[in-house]
C-alpha cells in the first residue's frame, strides 16, 4: 500500500481524492434533509471503519497493536478529522447550500500552510504564497461563478460558522496525521482514526434517534452514505495521507483546492448546469497555483 510509488501517481491519486471529495458535498447535501448529522457521520464511518479493517487485514495480515505513543495521536485524529470535521460538515450543509460550503473549506490549504510553516518549519516561499492565492481565488470564482456578491451578499451566519469549523479541524487532522505517520502507515493512520471518531460518534448518534430511524432512510440515503464512506473517507484518506507522507502537508494540501472545482464539475457531468466561462477561468487559476506551489523543492520522502 505504501511502497515507493512514482511521484506522479501520487499527483494522480491526490486529484482523484480531490475529485471523490467534491462528490461528498453533492451526497451531503443530499443527507442533510433526511438524516440527522451525527447519525450521518456515525454511519458514514462506521461502514467505512469495517470495509479499512478488511484493507488491513488484506495488506498487513492484521491490524498492529498501538503504541503507547501512538494512542493519543490516534485520538486527536479521530476527533478533529472524524468526529468534529463530520458533525461540523452536516450540520452546516442543513443552513447553506453545498457550492457556499466548498468556497469556506476551499481556504483548508492556507491554513494547513501557515501551521506547517508554523509548527514544522514548512518553508512558505514568496511563490508557495502566490501559487496559494492563485489557487484559491480560483476555486472561489468558480464556486460563485463569478458573481462577488454570491459571496458577501448574505454576510456571515450560522451555517458559514460551522463549516468553517470543517477547516479548523481538517487543518488539525492533517498537520497531527504527520506525528501519527512516524510509527504507522496511511492504511493503519486511517483505519485507526475512523474507528476512533465513530467510538466518539456514536453515543451522540443514538442520542438523535438513529436505532427507531435508520429503518425509515430512502434508498438515496444509504447511497449517499455508501459512496462518503467509500469514495469519501476510505479511499479518499488514505490517498491524502499518502501525498502527505511523499510532498509534505503544504504541497499535499493544495489538492484541496481542486474540491471545489470537482463539485462544480461534477454538476456539470451529472445534474446537466452549463459549462461557464467562471469554472475554466477557476480551473486554469487553480492548475497554475499548483504548479507554483509545487515547483520548487524536491518531493518530500
Amino acid at each position: 500500500m505504501t511502497g515507493a510509488a512514482p511521484v506522479w501517481q501520487i499527483y494522480l491519486k491526490l486529484t482523484l481524492a480531490a475529485v471523490f471529495w467534491g462528490g461528498t458535498f453533492i451526497a451531503g447535501k443530499l443527507l442533510a434533509g433526511q438524516v440527522p448529522p451525527f447519525s450521518a457521520a456515525f454511519l458514514r464511518f462506521l461502514l467505512a471503519t469495517l470495509v479499512l479493517l478488511l484493507l488491513c487485514r488484506q495488506y498487513n495480515g492484521s491490524l498492529p497493536r498501538l503504541g503507547r505513543d501512538d494512542l493519543l495521536p490516534i485520538l486527536f485524529l479521530g476527533l478533529s478529522g472524524v468526529f468534529a470535521y463530520n458533525a461540523f460538515f452536516f450540520a452546516g450543509l442543513n443552513w447553506i447550500e453545498a457550492g457556499r460550503a466548498a468556497v469556506i473549506v476551499a481556504n483548508n490549504p492556507v491554513m494547513i500552510a501557515l501551521f506547517a510553516a508554523l509548527l514544522f518549519g514548512e518553508k512558505l516561499t514568496s511563490r508557495t504564497v502566490l501559487g496559494i492565492g492563485l489557487s484559491v481565488a480560483g476555486a472561489v470564482i468558480v464556486v460563485i461563478r463569478g458573481d462577488v456578491s454570491q459571496l458577501v451578499g448574505g454576510g456571515v451566519g450560522r451555517g458559514e460558522l460551522l463549516i468553517f469549523g470543517c477547516v479548523l479541524s481538517w487543518t488539525t487532522y492533517s498537520l497531527v496525521g504527520r506525528r501519527a505517520m512516524r510509527n504507522l502507515s496511511p492504511l493503519v493512520a486511517v483505519t485507526c482514526s475512523a474507528a476512533a471518531g465513530t467510538l466518539l460518534l456514536a453515543p451522540f448518534a443514538l442520542g438523535e434517534g438513529l436505532l427507531s430511524q435508520v429503518w425509515f432512510y430512502s434508498l438515496e440515503a444509504w447511497v449517499s452514505l455508501i459512496y462518503l464512506a467509500l469514495f469519501g473517507t476510505v479511499i479518499g484518506f488514505v490517498w491524502y495521507y499518502q501525498g502527505i507522507m511523499r510532498l509534505g502537508s503544504t504541497r499535499a494540501g493544495q489538492f484541496i483546492n481542486f474540491v471545489p472545482i470537482a463539485a462544480v464539475a461534477l454538476s456539470v457531468g451529472l445534474l446537466g448546469e452549463p459549462l461557464t466561462s467562471s469554472l475554466l477561468a477557476g480551473l486554469l487559476l487553480v492548475c497554475s497555483g499548483l504548479y507554483l506551489t509545487n515547483r520548487t523543492g524536491s518531493p518530500k520522502s
